[in-house]
């Protein structure tokens, strides 16, 4: 990006805003539009708090949505979802801030809508569902396009939100086939279903639609077109385009694509050739401004030609009212897509490189690589994938990350030291311990030869660190990679505060305590300044148990009280590297007879642990060993053991981790001599991954899939959940979950 283009990008509009507002206000019912007036009264005069519209594309779903939008005397929330969303922290993110105009308790939790997968289920999901029971009046909740977020962490999260919809309040789904939460609230009786059969139009339907487009017909034609079209509305709408503009029907046969793709064809051809050309140019755009238009045609005049598409009636929906921005009628922008591989498919890729130019330089570079891999080009999307990993992970769009290096294809990542570093990382934090360690060997493989001296310094610090973070050939050797890192990574690197975390977290293993503290304190600035969450919050934990080891309590404080603030402030409840730091908040808290506060520090703790594991041996032990101290403080032993034994089976896997395997048999020695307590142990790692599917209807199967289980083991999981929380059935083992700081807030 040049630097005439950052500062567009920084003195320009804030575009991401202006997008998501689109997003989030709903449509303007279109001139002419066939009234549902009908449909609306029955869905609102019913009992159903969910009412699921589901049809193929141009039946209406949109219009009809709308329309009671409009008609809506409760408080009304909207809700378009697009490919961008289909990631559970980004479509609950979309709906807080959709709801976030009827109830000021979603605005408050607006931000928390990130995580990893067990968070966003675990705690996000259940904060917007307990945010929306306590709306202060009834409202209406539009959801537009869901089929857009299909996955089945997406659907899962939804449920979970769904359940905390009050009386008198309704969410009305629109999207292209059914949605698997119907099927679940059908069996409970909740759900009005609106189907293609409902959306059909009549004569007098089709009358008000060529009437609203300026088209004469006669009775016995309109009734000829609605045969024809079987009632299809967007069919009838292309067929008055067509009479209007002095074409004929008579001929129309065939299913609704075929139909959809004649009369789109009619349409495009009664216009000017350079209109035809816009029109298949910039359907590669999921969202149209006339200067995203001009960058991908290279011209000036997009201002103009929006205009007159949309007095066209050419299916030119407005994103927001000022008319800046724009989309397609997703089936039109279907057939224009289909037109331009057909008659200009050598263009495609130059269109998608100029789109991503331009988002890129506006400061969207999340779509600018989506463009850039519909382009095919995997080297610069490699990179831009690589720079935006650690920010996108940080707003806990994990699954957005995972779906970039997918698409590039593990061939890609193999290939490219980048990403190949950002697919260990991204394993190593999440905790998937084989992918981890798979990534890590491809990271081992790459050769430097031909590579410049920069490049080589950069590929085996990157090496170095991932060395030094999985501790595998011991201490000694840990602490020497942790320094090569420091000594390379200069003072703009977005790796230095991670290389010099590293060197404090090594240099304790060795039992250089002077070294940890100066190296955890320039961490802890460096990405202060950088924005890195992360190490922060570890360096500044690290730094707290140091203090406690030390009998400095004030300090002590000091460093919790800012790890937890960086946790609070940048929303990273969950993520395995907020564990120490609640850890030792805890420990301080307890220290000052805190009881509740500690206890509650520990919960959040306790969940936070999961995605620690055996490949972070340090962070992971560590963690550990603090909760199991402040555990032992309460007179919790039988936890305290439980914790022993996890570290006992991470020692199995990573005995060579110096001084720490030295403070874990001290203490394992010291609480030995102790006599168990009564109560049950806590929730294994494994137990806390399958606790939030406990919200859900999911059967024991599809939990199992889910989780990539067998159905054996998630009974017997579940059945050992339910005697830890002394709870009988799925309702009340959520409730005691909820009560412990298990789930939710």
């Amino acid at each position: 990006m040049s630097q005439q283009d950052r500062e567009t990008a920084v003195d320009g509009p804030d575009l991401s805003t202006a997008l998501l507002a689109g997003k989030v206000s709903a449509p303007r019912v279109r001139r002419g539009a066939v009234s549902r007036r009908a449909l609306v009264e029955k869905a609102r005069d019913g009992d159903a708090r969910v009412v699921g519209v589901t049809a193929p594309p141009g039946y209406g779903k949109t219009t009809l949505l709308a329309q009671w939008a409009e008609a809506e005397d409760r408080p009304v929330a909207w809700a378009t979802v697009d490919p961008l969303d289909d990631d559970p922290a980004a479509l609950l993110t979309l709906l807080a801030l959709a709801c976030s105009t009827v109830s000021p308790g979603v605005a408050a939790v607006a931000d928390e809508m990130r995580g990893t997968g067990p968070t966003l289920l675990g705690r996000s999901a259940p904060l917007l569902a307990a945010a929306l029971a306590r709306a202060p009046a009834p409202f209406v909740l539009f959801v537009d396009d869901l089929h857009e977020a299909d996955t089945e962490a997406c659907q899962d999260a939804l449920g979970i939100v769904l359940r905390g919809v009050p009386e008198g309040s309704q969410v009305v789904v629109a999207s292209r086939h059914e949605q698997a939460y119907l099927a679940r609230r059908r069996v409970e009786g909740d759900v009005l279903e609106v189907g293609p059969d409902d959306l059909r139009v009549d004569v007098a339907g089709a009358r008000t639609v060529f009437a609203g487009v300026g088209a004469d017909a006669s009775d016995a034609e309109l009734a000829a077109v609605v045969e024809r079209c079987e009632g299809w509305p967007t069919g009838i709408l292309l067929c008055a385009l067509v009479v209007r503009d002095g074409g004929s029907v008579t001929a129309l046969a065939g299913d609704d694509r075929f139909v959809a793709d004649y009369l789109y064809r009619e349409c495009l051809a009664r216009l000017a050739p350079e209109v035809q050309h816009f029109l298949r140019c910039t359907a590669v755009l999921d969202q149209l401004s006339a200067d995203v238009c001009d960058a991908v045609l290279d011209g000036t005049d997009s201002g103009a030609r929006l205009r007159e598409i949309e007095t066209a009636g050419l299916f030119l929906v407005p994103l927001d009212h000022r008319r800046g921005w724009f989309r397609y009628h997703a089936l039109f922008r279907e057939f224009l897509q289909a037109e331009l591989r057909r008659t200009e498919n050598g263009a495609v890729p130059a269109l998608h490189r100029r789109a991503a130019d331009w988002f890129a330089a506006h400061g969207l570079p999340a779509r600018a690589v989506e463009h850039l891999l519909a382009a095919g080009e995997r080297d610069r999307a490699a990179v831009l994938v690589a720079g935006l990993a650690l920010p996108t992970y940080q707003r806990g769009q994990v699954a957005v990350v995972s779906r970039w290096l997918g698409e590039l294809g593990d061939a890609a990542v193999e290939t490219s030291p980048l990403l190949a570093v950002v697919a260990t990382w991204r394993a190593l934090l999440l905790g998937e311990s084989a992918d981890a360690e798979r990534w890590a060997a491809v990271v081992e493989r790459f050769g430097t030869s031909g590579a410049s001296a920069d490049d080589r310094d950069a590929i085996e610090s990157a090496r170095c660190q991932i060395r030094a973070a999985m501790c595998v050939d011991g201490a000694e050797r840990a602490v020497e990679r942790a320094r090569f890192a420091v000594a390379h990574e200069p003072a703009w690197s977005p790796w230095r505060d991670q290389a010099l975390h590293l060197l404090g977290a090594t240099s304790l293993l060795v039992g250089d305590v002077d070294a940890a503290k100066d190296a955890f304190a320039e961490s802890s600035a460096t990405a202060a300044v950088a924005g890195n969450a992360d190490s922060v919050i570890l360096s500044e934990a690290e730094l707290a148990v140091v203090a406690i080891g030390e009998g400095r309590w004030p300090a002590a404080d000091e460093h919790a009280r800012a790890a937890v603030r960086a946790v609070d402030a940048h929303h990273m409840e969950g993520y395995g590297t907020t564990a120490l730091g609640l850890a030792a908040a805890a420990r301080v808290a307890l220290h000052r007879g805190e009881t509740t506060a500690g206890e509650r520090y520990l919960a959040r703790a306790m969940r936070a642990r999961v995605p620690c594991t055996y490949v972070l041996p340090y962070l992971a032990l560590r963690t550990r060993l603090q909760l199991a101290h402040a555990f032992a403080t309460l007179g919790d032993r039988t936890t305290a053991r439980h914790l022993v034994h996890e570290m006992d089976e991470i020692l199995r896997r990573r005995p060579r981790v110096g001084l720490l395997a030295d403070e874990i048999s001290a203490f394992r020695e010291r609480l030995a001599g102790v006599a168990a307590s009564s109560g049950a142990p806590p929730l294994t790692p494994a137990e806390l991954r399958l606790l939030p599917y406990l919200q859900t209807h999911l059967t024991m199967a599809e939990i199992g899939r889910r989780l990539f289980v067998s159905r054996n083991t998630v009974s017997s999981q579940v059945g050992s959940i339910y005697r830890k929380l002394g709870a009988g059935t799925r309702g009340s083992a959520v409730e005691r979950a909820v009560a412990l700081g298990l789930l939710g807030d």
